[in-house]
Order: structure tokens, then C-alpha cells, then sequence
């Protein structure tokens, strides 16, 4: 009997002919899968884990370039707080006169002041690289003269122009801020956290510096501060000039003069003057209050309360205002008044700086990102130079004026003046609000 199809069977089309340049097909099942069905229908099935998206910090961080200008910066932000603290142990150990010492570093800090909006603008005119690294060395060379006027025993003269050579050094950080805000323009968020990460290790710096100088000056020799210093400086500026991707471009035809002449920004100076009071007076009354050896430790407290507050500070998205740092800083600076003046104790002043400290990120953070909106384009380096020399001066002045109290009424009622500069300054931008933006 003759053999016919079924018509399932007569209606399947043929299966293709495999050849060489036949395309390959490629199972649906990985490497895994196979050895998985291979094993048995028991074995585990491995499961792919979702990377958790990066923070803020991370985000930041991932920015081409951000790393390498990070690492040259801290370099040569750390001397920041290591030159005063070694020159005064420098000078007052071979001279014998603390008044000479301060009086030294006193007249290296007005000619910063003098100095350094010019060496700003210099650095936004024509480049980060091209000016940073000559002024740097010429600073470095006022470094090492003052430490060999001090070796060799040369006259006083020499050592008030030694360390006013030094007010060329270059406002790293504020060259470091410039740099967010040119690689971050146009984000609010990202440059907010950039902000809050340098004021945390300017927090950072200024809390190690003068450790390492203290120590570095009693193990080896008294010129062991300045010299390390002046090494640190420069090599942190090299590195830092050397990464040349992320640099501002040059702004050599800045036709908006002087960014004092910004709307907001005379009042905005006014704020970071009463500021620096604050950080000045605080520092002179926790050191006769404490009077001793732990006075150190108990001024590093404040400024771990504020590295720990700006990190904290950076993950926010977006910054407070102004007025509002400033009425928190204002109501915690009271905190060691109350304490020192209530309970006598030392432990309880550490407790109240620590917590002092966390309102002091926030407002720096806050106050930079003003001055950056106020400041016209290609001259953000020098808006931010002037702030921080308003800074110093008004830390000269709260030095100053809470030394007097000191000395004239108590150490426990010295803290009243840093609870006034801040009241001022939250006054002052109170007053000006309108033209803050």
C-alpha cells in the first residue's frame, strides 16, 4: 500500500541547509545558565546584584580630572595652617619674645590682605597655571629666607620682610572652587556639594596643620614647620597646575572691573568680616579659658564639628539661606558661653565648641555660593580671594577684641564677643537680603 503524507507533515517547510557562512545562533542561556541546567534542576541560580547609584560625593568625584586637582590642592592647602603656628614656635624660641613673634606673623597677615586680591586677579586674567606656580615660589623664597634670617641670628628687620614675601601665595582654595564652578556650571546641586567638600577640608587642614607643625618643631628642630611647609606648597601647586584639563579658561578682557562693584557684594564682605570675628575671638578665649596643654584638642573639637557638618552639609540638595545659617550659627555659638559661664568646666565648653562648630561649615558653604553668583564671569577667583581676606581681617579683629575681654573681665565672658560678631553679621545680611540672592 502506497506510503502518503500526513498533511501536518506535507505543510512543515524545510530546514535550512547549515554552511559555512550560515550566521550562528547564539543560545538565549548564558555560561551560568548552562552549568546550571547541567547540574541539575537543585543547583542555585546565581542573581545579579544592582550597583547602588553613586552619591553625591561620588557623583562628584567621577568629573575627568577632579581627583588628580584634588590631591594637589589638599597638598598645598595643609601649610595653610602650619606657617603661623611654626613661625611664632620659630621666632619665639630663638628670640624669646612672644610680642616679636606675633608681631611677625601680624604684619605677613596685612600684607595678604594687600596682596592676595591682586595675586587673584592676576590668576582669573591669565591663568591658573601661569601665575599660581611663580607666585608660589615666590613665596616659598620669603619661607625660606625667614627660617635662615632666624638661623643665623639676623637682625628683626629681616624677618618682617621675610614673611611679608610670603602674602604671594596663591588662594588654593579659592582657585580649587573656581574650578567646580567652571566644571560644574549650570548645576546648582553638584556645585553645592563641591562647596561643602572644600569648606570641610579647609575645616580639615586647619585642624591638622598646626598639630603637625607643633609636633614637627619640637621632634626634630624649631625650622622644621616653616621647611616642611614650604615643601608641601610647592609641590601641592605643581600637581595642582598641572592638570591643566579642568583649568578655567582665561578671562583677559574683563570689562566688569572689580567684583566689589557687584551688587550685594560690599554687604556681602561685611558679613564675612563680622564672620572672621567670630573664628578669632574663639579661638583667643578657648585658649585662656582652658589655659593649658589641652586647649589644642578642645579648639580641634570646633573644627571637627565643622568638617563633620560640611560633609553632612554636601549631601543636601541644595543650600540654605544665608540668613538662616547665620541664625543657627548665632544661637550655637552661645552654646560655650552658656557653658563656660554656667558650669566652669572644660569638658562642657568641648562639648558646647563641638557643637558650635557644625553651624560654621554651613554658613561658609552658604556665604562662597553667594559670592559665586554675585561675582561677574572669568573673575570668580578674585570675588572669592576678597571674601577670604574680609575673613582675615575680621579674625584679626575678634582676635583682638576677645583678648581684651580676657584681659580686662574673664575668660568665661569672652565668649560673649563671638556671640556678638555673629548676631552683627546675621544683622547685617538681614538688612541686605534683598540684595543677596
Amino acid at each position: 500500500m502506497p506510503q502518503t503524507s500526513r498533511p501536518h507533515e506535507a505543510a512543515r517547510p524545510p530546514l535550512p541547509a547549515i554552511t559555512p557562512g550560515s550566521p550562528a545562533f547564539v543560545p538565549r542561556f548564558g555560561a551560568g545558565d548552562d552549568a546550571t541546567r547541567t547540574a541539575g534542576l537543585d543547583a542555585p541560580v546565581r542573581r545579579v546584584r544592582r550597583r547602588r547609584p553613586p552619591g553625591p560625593y561620588g557623583r562628584l568625584f567621577a568629573t575627568p580630572g577632579a581627583r588628580a586637582f584634588t590631591a594637589g590642592n589638599l597638598i598645598a592647602r595643609l601649610p595653610m595652617g602650619m606657617f603661623s603656628v611654626s613661625a611664632v614656635i620659630m621666632i619665639a624660641g630663638s628670640r624669646g619674645s612672644y610680642a616679636l613673634a606675633g608681631a611677625v606673623t601680624a604684619t605677613g597677615l596685612a600684607a595678604t590682605a594687600l596682596v592676595a586680591p591682586w595675586t587673584a586677579r592676576l590668576v582669573d586674567r591669565y591663568g591658573q597655571a601661569r601665575i599660581a606656580v611663580p607666585a608660589t615660589v615666590l613665596a616659598v623664597l620669603g619661607s625660606l629666607a625667614l627660617l635662615l634670617c632666624v638661623r643665623f641670628d639676623a637682625p628683626d628687620w629681616t624677618l618682617f620682610a621675610a614673611y611679608a614675601a610670603t602674602a604671594t601665595t596663591p588662594n588654593t582654595g579659592g582657585m580649587s572652587r573656581a574650578r567646580w564652578a567652571h566644571l560644574h556650571r549650570g548645576d546648582p546641586a553638584a556645585l553645592h556639594t563641591a562647596n561643602s567638600f572644600e569648606q570641610a577640608a579647609d575645616e580639615l587642614c586647619f585642624m591638622l596643620g598646626p598639630v603637625l607643625a607643633a609636633f614637627l618643631c619640637a621632634a626634630l628642630f624649631p625650622e622644621a614647620g616653616t621647611l616642611t611647609g614650604a615643601i608641601l606648597l610647592l609641590v601641592g601647586v605643581l600637581v595642582f597646575a598641572a592638570q591643566r584639563s579642568t583649568e578655567p579658561p582665561p578671562a583677559p578682557l574683563a570689562a566688569a572691573g572689580s567684583p566689589l562693584r557687584a551688587a550685594g557684594m560690599p554687604a556681602l564682605l561685611m558679613v564675612f568680616l563680622a564672620t572672621g570675628a567670630v573664628f578669632g575671638a574663639m579661638e583667643v578665649v578657648t585658649l585662656a579659658f582652658v589655659d593649658g596643654p589641652a586647649a589644642g584638642a578642645v579648639l580641634a573639637l570646633q573644627a571637627a564639628g565643622s568638617c563633620a557638618a560640611g560633609l553632612v552639609y554636601g549631601r543636601v540638595g541644595r543650600a540654605a539661606g544665608l540668613v538662616t545659617t547665620l541664625t543657627a550659627m548665632t544661637v550655637l555659638m552661645s552654646l560655650p558661653l552658656l557653658a563656660a559661664a554656667g558650669t566652669g568646666s572644660v569638658l562642657a565648653v568641648a562639648g558646647a565648641l563641638l557643637l558650635a562648630g557644625m553651624a560654621t561649615a554651613p554658613t561658609m558653604v552658604t556665604g562662597m555660593t553667594v559670592v559665586q553668583r554675585l561675582t561677574p564671569p572669568g573673575q570668580v577667583n578674585e570675588g572669592m580671594t576678597l571674601a577670604v581676606t574680609a575673613l582675615l581681617g575680621g579674625i584679626a579683629a575678634g582676635s583682638a577684641s576677645g583678648g581684651w575681654v580676657v584681659e580686662h573681665l574673664s575668660p568665661a565672658t569672652g565668649y560673649a564677643v563671638p556671640v556678638c560678631a555673629a548676631a552683627v553679621a546675621l544683622a547685617v545680611a538681614g538688612m541686605t537680603k534683598a540684595r543677596l540672592p
